[in-house]
């Protein structure tokens, strides 16, 4: 049996990611329960598991409901979230049958504790709200070193891994991206695809970490069109890395 990743639409812009193998079924970051509630019911499927990325609402608010009639294992960072019943560290290998073994990943930044899982046989990556398609999450709670250090661990996968990010900000990130590298042609490449999908209602997720290389410039710190873009804002010479990626949030923030 093969294995089904499905985007579930919730609220204005998130995603709740649905993993299916047989009749089990498996959510991650699952804010709205009467989504997840929806899909299982149409489907015909039994939820067997949810995986939490990070302590914001609309990742854990679909909780309560999702868990008052089921007695379900709950896998998430160490940030106080009161229903997460299995609390996770960096370097975990988590086997859920039959879904695989995920390896944890703690990746800070957005928050202090977020944590995202891969599925090597998949190819699959749950990062949260740390990376997104063309773009990155914002500070809100963890610190700039933190975040560089973790967009660079995520840089070091596979280029085939599927980026499974948890809101649909692709093409507000790639006129970000635009502006800092208008020369860039994978960046209007990538545009042209998603509005193309977005316009026949359709998501731009999953997409390739190869690809996000070619355009998300918060990827492309090392890039001399990149660095030089940052510097410009800056209004000072940056070096590569971390300088010009504390100069892209900041841009970015008031973007």
């Amino acid at each position: 049996m093969s294995l089904t990743t499905l985007p579930l639409p919730a609220f204005t812009d998130n995603y709740i990611w649905c993993l299916v193998r047989g009749d089990q079924a498996l959510v991650v970051d699952p804010g709205d329960a009467a989504v997840v509630e929806a899909f299982l019911q149409e489907q015909q499927l039994t939820l067997a598991a949810i995986l939490i990325t990070h302590h914001h609402p609309d990742h854990t608010g679909g909780l309560p409901a999702l868990l008052a009639r089921r007695n379900l294992p709950v896998y998430g960072p160490d940030e106080g979230i009161a229903l997460v019943n299995h609390v996770l560290a960096d370097g975990e290998q988590l086997d859920l049958a039959p879904f695989g073994r995920f390896e944890v990943m703690l990746i800070p930044g957005h928050t202090q504790g977020h944590i995202g899982f891969y599925l090597p046989a998949e190819e699959l990556l749950f990062c949260g709200d740390t990376l997104f398609s063309a773009g990155c999450g914002r500070l809100l709670g963890g610190s700039i070193e933190q975040l560089h250090a973790s967009l660079q661990r995520l840089a070091g996968l596979p280029d085939s891994t599927r980026v499974c990010c948890t809101h649909e900000y692709t093409l507000s990130n790639l006129r970000f991206a635009a502006a800092v590298e208008p020369g860039n042609p994978a960046i209007a490449e990538r545009t042209a695809e998603v509005q193309a999908l977005r316009s026949r209602g359709e998501p731009s997720l999953p997409v390739s970490l190869g690809r996000e290389r070619r355009y998300n410039p918060f990827l492309r710190s090392q890039e001399a069109a990149v660095i030089q873009a940052a510097s410009a804002q800056a209004g000072q010479p940056l070096a590569a890395g971390l300088p010009t990626t504390r100069a892209l949030r900041a841009w970015k923030d008031r973007f």
